[in-house]
């Protein structure tokens, strides 16, 4: 029963539910930028380059595939070296990164306009202003009773 109920404390701590939520935003991110990679960035470079679709990009290594299949259909038939499809790969961890640099650059200045701002002292309550007129006071007449 006391595994039970540390995993329960574990699971339950902080630290674990962020990362959770942080996993779930970040799947859905990763399919965000994984769109805008193959469905608008890569097409474009495709055309620039003269009508190349990247995602089918490869070099057989198996005399057992023909020239102009699909990726897909190519890895069915043998070894291949899927090159355009790295570049794909590539393209997206570089926007991410991007991305997660952004928002970290953000967050790093927010925290350092966190600390920057100076602290402003409270105000001294009714008794510090009293204490301090009493103290003052006893200095007073300390320093007359010297002299």
């Amino acid at each position: 029963m006391g595994l039970i109920k540390e995993f329960k404390e574990f699971a339950m701590r902080g630290n674990v539910m962020d990362l959770a939520v942080g996993i779930i935003i970040g799947t859905a991110f990763s399919g965000i930028v994984n769109s805008v990679v193959n469905d608008l960035i890569m097409p474009l470079v495709g055309k620039i380059i003269g009508d190349v679709d990247f995602s089918n990009l490869y070099v057989p290594l198996s005399d057992n595939i023909p020239t102009g299949l699909a990726l897909e259909e190519a890895k069915k038939l043998g070894a291949i070296f899927a090159w355009g499809n790295f570049i794909t790969v590539l393209i997206n961890f570089i926007i991410l990164a991007f991305i997660i640099f952004m928002i970290i650059k953000g967050m790093n200045s927010l925290k350092r306009k966190k600390v920057e701002a100076p602290a402003v002292p409270p105000a001294p309550t009714k008794e510090e202003v009293l204490l301090t007129e009493m103290r003052d006071a006893l200095r007073q007449i300390a320093s007359k009773n010297t002299i």
